[in-house]
């Protein structure tokens, strides 16, 4: 089965890319929605708890997200190793995806991350959504409410999005009134050879 990474910067689009993917009848697996099912595993939780201590947890045993972000973009040893402890199971879930659509012409994994632990050398060819810093923020702001200051610290922890785009088998630009649809469609012909 072909395995083909997306990736970009936060809030470059990789989301409005996938859906475009999608509704060429391409399975996308999102790491980041799969990283937020371990949540729900009580042994992922006290893993968890053992790294970050119990102030990331709410009264009802369930984690503060925002707690947790604070922390781990503050603390790379931390972000590490709460990475340690996702990464494999995302991983682990991937491979299920892949069973399950093993009738696909090919399967989407869709990662931030994707060049920062090396998940690009388990795919056959990656697929980097850009957009300039500008315009990410801007969509972050009003997507997250969260402050420039934050935004930038939780940014500062990936890859440059132009050095995603450099390492790139193909690249998407999500500009605003930018034929996106044209471009997936170019590069669904292109993976369906």
């Amino acid at each position: 089965m072909k395995k083909v990474g997306i990736t970009g910067g936060m809030g470059c689009g990789k989301s409005t890319v996938v859906a475009e993917f999608s509704k060429l009848g391409i399975p996308a697996f999102v790491a980041d929605r799969a990283g937020t099912e371990c949540y729900n595993d009580s042994g992922f939780l006290t893993e968890v708890r053992a790294l970050l201590g119990d102030d990331v947890f709410l009264p009802n045993g369930k984690v503060d997200k925002r707690l947790i972000a604070d922390k781990v973009f503050a603390d790379k040893h931390l972000l590490s190793g709460l990475n340690n402890l996702v990464h494999p199971r995302v991983m682990k879930a991937f491979e299920l995806f892949c069973e399950k659509h093993s009738q696909a012409p090919y399967v989407l994994f869709e990662s931030a991350i994707l060049y920062d632990y090396g998940f690009d050398r388990l795919m056959d060819c990656v697929v980097c959504v850009y957009l300039q810093l500008e315009e990410r923020l801007d969509r972050l702001v009003s997507r997250d409410h969260a402050s420039h200051q934050e935004l930038m610290a939780r940014i500062a922890n990936q890859m440059p999005a132009e050095e995603m785009m450099k390492r790139a088998d193909y690249v998407i630009l999500n500009y605003e009134g930018n034929p996106r649809q044209r471009q997936v469609a170019y590069i669904d012909q292109i993976l369906r050879q």
